[in-house]
C-alpha cells in the first residue's frame, strides 16, 4: 500500500447497529448501573444520557461512551458514522439541559458543541482514549463534520 491509500474501516450494517443499540439499552433495563463504566485516564467510559424530547417533551434516554475532561463529560454526536445527526443531540440542541448517570452517580448538565480551539484538544483527546478506535478514519467516511459535546456539569440531580 503506498503513502496515498488509505485503509477506510469497515463498519457493521445499519440493522446490526440499531440492533446492539436496542440490546445495550434492554441491557440497562435489567441490570441499571454495572453495564456503566468510569471513564479513566486515557479510556472511554459509558453513560446514560437523559434528554427532553424536543417534539414530545417526555424523556429519553441512551447510552453514550465518554471521556472525563476535569468537571466534563465529552461525546461524539454521531449515529453509527453515518451522515444524520442523532436524535439525541437534536434534542439536546432544542434543550441543552439533560441528566447524566454514571458510574459515580447521576448529574445535571447542560450541553453545548465545543468549536475552534477547544474542540481540536478534544477530538484529539478522544481519538487518544482507548475504546473509540481510530475516529480520524471513521470520522472520513461521512460528508460533514462530527459535532464534540461537552456536557458541562451543572450539579447533582
Amino acid at each position: 500500500m503506498t503513502s496515498t491509500d488509505s485503509k477506510t474501516p469497515w463498519l457493521p450494517p445499519r440493522w446490526f447497529i440499531r440492533t446492539a443499540w436496542r440490546v445495550h439499552r434492554f441491557l440497562y433495563r435489567v441490570g441499571g448501573k454495572r453495564f456503566l463504566r468510569e471513564a479513566e485516564p486515557g479510556k472511554g467510559g459509558m453513560l446514560r444520557l437523559i434528554v427532553t424530547g424536543r417534539r414530545t417533551g417526555t424523556e429519553r434516554a441512551v447510552i453514550l461512551s465518554y471521556v472525563r475532561d476535569g468537571d466534563r463529560l465529552v461525546t461524539l454526536a454521531m449515529n453509527g458514522w453515518g451522515d444524520t445527526p442523532p436524535l439525541w443531540w437534536l434534542n439536546l440542541q432544542a434543550n441543552p439541559e439533560a441528566t447524566a448517570r454514571t458510574v459515580d452517580g447521576t448529574f445535571r448538565v447542560r450541553a453545548r458543541e465545543a468549536v475552534g480551539t477547544e474542540r481540536d484538544e478534544l477530538w484529539r483527546k478522544l481519538n487518544s482514549a482507548e475504546g473509540w478506535g481510530d475516529i480520524e478514519a471513521f470520522a472520513a467516511r461521512r460528508r460533514v463534520q462530527t459535532p464534540v459535546v461537552v456536557l458541562d456539569l451543572v450539579g447533582e440531580a
